[in-house]
């Protein structure tokens, strides 16, 4: 509930529960005081916190995915006028659910946004939890499997090297290395980049995560479509992925890399393998689909 000078905002969640291209339905109720009070207009945004591009201490508030909700209207003296909403969940939102429990780091609302002439009343925020798609279900849950070791999620400003994105953010899910994955590398990020046909993932290794200190920035691409989840094995899959990220990263390191000298950021994007016809999700680290 919100208050100021004659009038009460509420904001209701049909469900807080959503996943990224979803609408988010809910109702906001606006009502009037003593007096009339013109509203200019009433928005939704969504609202989070990330670390500052240039890596400073502390987080920034963001705000993004804006929806119109109602237009301008006179709100006579005690009347309740009641506004429901769809609002558009973007593709590329940030998961805040991982391996089934909301991360109490990563804070996702919804704020409501009611217009009196110059004036804003920002009312209480909302909390909304976002699952992952299936695709990203199926490799967080693979990357548990493979003997990953989930570190830390969160997001940052900006965007990532020669990937496209829409948002001015994009989400870190951190991992310790897999004893299976020996290699010069500690930690791996991935970051999900998804639209309504597909899902881009992307593998970042660093200098601050190369046990080496390498002095470059391995990113690799991959793409999965979102009609193929059900199709993929999905162990042999990620194992594949990220075998190859690893072999990217260390080939790139040591100077290795056929060809040219490559730029500081590399970016490669490769298809996921598919499964030999009749399999299901199933298969070992390091199976035939392993690089």
């Amino acid at each position: 509930m919100s208050a100021d000078a004659g009038f009460a905002v509420r904001t209701v969640l049909t469900n807080p529960s959503t996943r990224p291209g979803l609408l988010l339905p809910g109702r906001v109720t606006i009502v009037g005081g003593s007096e009339a009070v013109p509203v200019d207009h009433v928005v939704v945004g969504l609202v989070t916190r990330a670390e500052p591009a240039d890596g400073g201490d502390g987080y920034v508030d963001v705000e993004f995915g804006r929806v119109p909700v109602a237009g301008a209207v006179v709100l006579a003296p005690g009347e309740c006028r009641a506004v429901t909403f769809a609002a558009p969940m973007p593709w590329e939102l940030p998961v805040t659910v991982v391996d089934g429990r909301p991360r109490l780091n990563l804070p996702m609302d919804l704020r409501t946004e009611v217009a009196l002439g110059p004036c804003l009343d920002r009312g209480g925020l909302s909390r909304i939890f976002v699952h992952p798609l299936p695709a990203q279900e199926r490799i967080l849950e693979m990357f548990g499997e493979l003997g990953f070791t989930l570190r830390q999620v969160g997001l940052q400003q900006g965007t990532l090297p020669g990937v496209e994105q829409t948002l001015p953010f994009h989400q870190k899910i951190g991992y310790w290395a897999a004893p299976l994955y020996g290699g010069p590398f500690s930690e791996i990020e991935l970051t999900f980049l998804a639209s309504a046909e597909q899902l881009q993932v992307v593998f970042v290794l660093d200098r601050r995560l190369a046990l080496a200190g390498a002095s470059h920035v391995s990113l690799t691409r991959f793409r999965v479509r979102h009609a193929d989840v059900d199709q993929l094995n999905w162990a042999r899959v990620v194992d594949s992925w990220v075998r190859h990220a690893v072999a990217r990263h260390a080939a790139v390191r040591s100077g290795a890399q056929d060809g040219p000298p490559l730029p500081e950021s590399v970016n490669t994007s490769r298809p996921p393998d598919l499964p030999p016809e009749g399999e299901g999700i199933s298969g070992t680290a390091g199976g035939e689909g392993g690089i």
